[in-house]
């Protein structure tokens, strides 16, 4: 059932139609008519029309047209991913983590909102932390409205921002704030009755292009087919559940130990595959 109009020697009218199947044939049937467009339009009764079809409607939402415009200040904004998403965040205990780690900050901004908008961004397009502001607008995420693409940066510096206190860190990479909050949230799961005696690590490579990571990048093989790009090892350390404990970049070629003996997790076996254990270039 919908609205259609149909000119008439000098004059348009509204009629309300339907389409019906008659001898094998689809056709309209004329259900009322409304009148003359002008008339109907001047007093109002398609707009009331639609309002009364919007208190029945269970999963539609009637948007009024002006002048075959879109609605002034509308717009489109996807919510399943921060959602979905947002949730996880909470039960792992990221929110509270940052939130603690960055009150003593006092940052003018929400830190743990920005780390949240460049985290959701990798999961869903992956891309930079310039990238990650643009697609922020097509998207509803609470608390992310007032953040700006310099806010993103020093978020992301933040986490890197080597600690004063260097106690366990290895050779290659000092102990930064990312270090913390990993411990933060392995403490947060960690019981009485909590038992890590296996950890599985795997490693693979990744390619960047620009300024910065002098002390890491590499030349050396490339899985995603650059090898005019300089490369860095991303390690990742499973308790026996599946869930991340901790991870690390290491330059082309990695060390022999894994990240989370940086961390208080102490002695367990470490399963790894013969490339992230003897591999010389360590896909």
């Amino acid at each position: 059932m919908f609205a259609r109009d149909k000119r008439i020697g000098p004059y348009t009218y509204v009629y309300l139609v339907e389409n019906v199947r008659e001898e094998g044939r689809t056709k309209q049937r004329i259900i009322a008519n409304l009148g003359r467009k002008e008339v109907v339009v001047a007093r109002g009764d398609l707009d009331r029309l639609a309002r009364s079809v919007v208190r029945l409607a269970q999963r539609s939402m009637v948007l009024s047209l002006v002048e075959g415009e879109a609605p002034p200040n509308a717009r489109c904004q996807r919510i399943g991913p921060a959602l979905l998403f947002e949730r996880l965040w909470h039960e792992v205990g990221c929110r509270a983590v940052l939130e603690e780690l960055a009150a003593g900050r006092q940052f003018e901004f929400a830190a743990e909102r920005a780390v949240f908008l460049t985290v959701l961004h990798r999961l869903f397009v992956s891309g930079s932390d310039r990238a990650a502001e643009k697609w922020r607008a097509d998207y509803r995420i609470e608390g992310t409205e007032a953040l700006q693409l310099h806010h993103l940066y020093r978020a992301m510096a933040w986490l890197g921002e080597p600690l004063a206190d260097q106690a366990g860190a290895s050779e290659l990479t000092p102990r930064c704030r990312k270090d913390l909050v990993e411990e933060g949230l392995f403490a947060r799961r960690r019981d009485l009755f909590a038992e890590l005696s296996v950890v599985f690590m795997d490693t693979t490579s990744l390619s960047f292009e620009g300024r910065g990571g002098e002390a890491l990048g590499r030349r050396g093989h490339s899985k995603d087919c650059r090898p005019d790009l300089h490369q860095m090892i991303v390690g990742l350390v499973m308790n026996q559940d599946g869930r991340p404990l901790c991870c690390e970049l290491w330059p082309a070629t990695p060390p022999m130990s894994p990240p989370c003996c940086r961390s208080s997790i102490g002695c367990a076996l470490v399963l790894a595959s013969a490339a992230s254990a003897s591999s010389p270039t360590a896909a």
